[in-house]
């Protein structure tokens, strides 16, 4: 039996997670960054916090907590309370790649939501100026024609300038021997000094050295990257292959039990400070291309990056050390 009582009570329940999302913010959010200071990740998450604490008038915090290729700072956010206070700064390496290569503490479905897509950085084909070809054609066509004699460097089995290396590899039919680093810096640095032949890494890594005349550029595996990669041919257009769009995206996520109101203000603020042009301009000094999503469409992304990169992994045999 329904008592007036209860009947008072119920709809004050009912509307409690209503009031709270409503309420919020009422205390500083952090976001965790699960990179070092310096990184893309964390230098991406830094403008996100500085216009989030513009826009929601209470501080956003980056905590940097990095290790284990970025999947113990994502493992943190994963499994916090989902009450709007704690937020990632997320990176296509401990979201879309290390699941498909190790076992990690997480599952990306399940215990994350994507928030708003900022943007990807283009992965360019390098090599040292001497290397004996003018053009990604002439490139192509030497290595090709000379099967497990070429070395391609990359920052790590399963990282993902790996997997990008082998689908680029793949999509042209060459066929080269992996020398991984620990890290991009030490894969360019083998670039330059000619102990290795080529390598496709991050705009951010490379396009200093190209600029400079130290490294020849050939290719970039984005479309849209532009002036970021002084405008160098896109291997989508030059394989004529619309699915060759690949790079290492960076967002926002947070835990999936997070209220759907906090979400969606979350998307929001965040979609308005990335239409700006300032937004453009920060990403552009880091490398990084817009390739602005909401929710839904980041969410669609999300899943076509593992498809992808799944057949990869599998074609490739890949497995982290």
């Amino acid at each position: 039996m329904i008592t007036r009582r209860s009947a008072i009570i119920a709809p004050a329940i009912l509307a409690a997670p209503a009031v709270q999302a409503q309420a919020w913010p009422a205390r500083p959010i952090r976001m965790v960054v699960p990179w070092p200071p310096g990184q893309a990740t964390d230098l991406i998450g830094r403008l996100f916090a500085e216009a989030l604490t513009q826009r929601l008038g209470v501080p956003v915090t980056p905590e940097n907590r990095a290790g284990a290729g970025g999947t113990i700072g994502t493992d943190v956010v994963a499994k916090a309370a989902g009450d709007g206070y704690t937020i990632l700064a997320a990176s296509a390496g401990p979201v879309t790649i290390s699941p498909l290569v190790q076992r990690v503490p997480y599952d990306v479905a399940r215990d994350l939501a994507p928030i708003a897509l900022g943007g990807t950085s283009p992965y360019v084909l390098v090599t040292h100026p001497n290397f004996p070809a003018q053009n990604l054609a002439e490139f192509i066509a030497r290595v090709r024609a000379a099967p497990g004699r070429h070395t391609f460097a990359s920052s790590g089995t399963g990282a993902t300038a790996h997997l990008v290396n082998e689908f680029f590899n793949f999509t042209a039919g060459i066929e080269a021997v992996h020398v991984p680093f620990q890290g991009s810096t030490p894969a360019i640095t083998a670039i330059l000094g000619g102990q290795v032949d080529y390598t496709l890494e991050t705009a951010a890594a490379t396009m200093p050295h190209v600029r400079a005349g130290r490294l020849r550029g050939y290719g970039v595996s984005l479309r849209g990257a532009g002036a970021i990669t002084n405008d160098l041919p896109t291997f989508s257009a030059f394989f004529n292959n619309p699915g060759f769009h690949m790079g290492a995206w960076i967002g926002l996520m947070a835990p999936a039990s997070t209220p759907a109101a906090i979400q969606e203000r979350l998307a929001r603020e965040s979609m308005a400070w990335l239409a700006t042009p300032e937004a453009r301009e920060r990403f552009a000094t880091v490398g990084l291309a817009m390739d602005v999503r909401g929710p839904a469409e980041f969410s669609a992304y999300l899943a076509s990056q593992r498809t992808m990169f799944t057949d990869v992994v599998r074609r490739a045999n890949i497995r982290a050390e």
